[in-house]
């Protein structure tokens, strides 16, 4: 039942600062780049396995583009680009595709249009897929433009690396937490990092409206008024 509360925690918007690198620090820090324009390359993939951050990290690059007045289009599924003009999509400085390893043979087609559109116009395209290019059931033209580009791994953060990334995030936001608070999360939560930040997040706010700091006892009362 408590892990079920836990699902329900507020969601937070994508961005770099809720996002715990762990093993992923370069990749961050190159797509802080992108955002802020201070990246050449046309094409940067990232791949990994599922729940490791790739969908987080690219709203993120959004995000943080746009707050620059960046013109930005995101494509959750490449078959959405099928229905797309890619010379007016094109005039985008920045694209993002998630899921590029569920492309078919028709959005390939679109996409390797498309690489070649946003290039000549210097801008970005930053997609993402469980796989590496080579492992991925792409023609070769749009392989080799993917290869031109930054290929990254996006690791999953290790269960032993979870408390230390749990505690650096409260430190960002500005709040304390304890390590016998870090344990009973760890126990009574899912693992996995998105819902242990809603629940930091949640837990944060809590704490706020209160005015008590965040001990066990409190995340017990939270539970139980989620409960109610």
């Amino acid at each position: 039942m408590e892990q079920l509360i836990f699902d329900l925690a507020d969601v937070e918007p994508p961005s770099f600062a809720n996002f715990l690198p762990g093993r992923n620090a370069e990749v961050v820090a190159t797509l802080r780049r992108v955002a802020a324009g201070e990246v050449t390359e046309t094409g940067i993939l990232l791949w990994g396995g599922a729940g490791t951050g790739k969908t987080h990290l690219l709203k993120a690059t959004v995000a943080a583009a746009a707050e620059r007045g960046v013109a930005t289009r995101s494509f959750a599924d490449p078959g959405e680009l099928v229905a797309a003009d890619p010379e007016t999509l094109a005039t985008h400085a920045l694209i993002t595709v998630d899921a590029l390893d569920r492309a078919d043979g028709e959005a390939q087609a679109r996409l390797f249009t498309l690489f070649n559109a946003i290039r000549a116009r210097g801008g970005q395209l930053v997609a993402a897929s469980r796989t590496p290019p080579a492992a991925m059931s792409l023609r070769e033209d749009l392989r080799t433009r993917l290869g031109w580009g930054l290929v990254y791994e996006v690791a999953a953060l290790a269960d032993a690396d979870k408390p230390a990334a749990l505690l650096a995030y409260a430190r960002q936001r500005g709040f304390g937490l304890p390590d016998d608070v870090i344990g009973y999360l760890l126990a009574h939560a899912r693992r996995d990092m998105p819902t242990l930040l809603r629940t930091l997040s949640s837990l944060d706010r809590h704490s706020l409206a209160t005015k008590r700091p965040i001990t066990v006892p409190l995340v017990r009362d939270w539970l139980q008024r989620e409960l109610r």
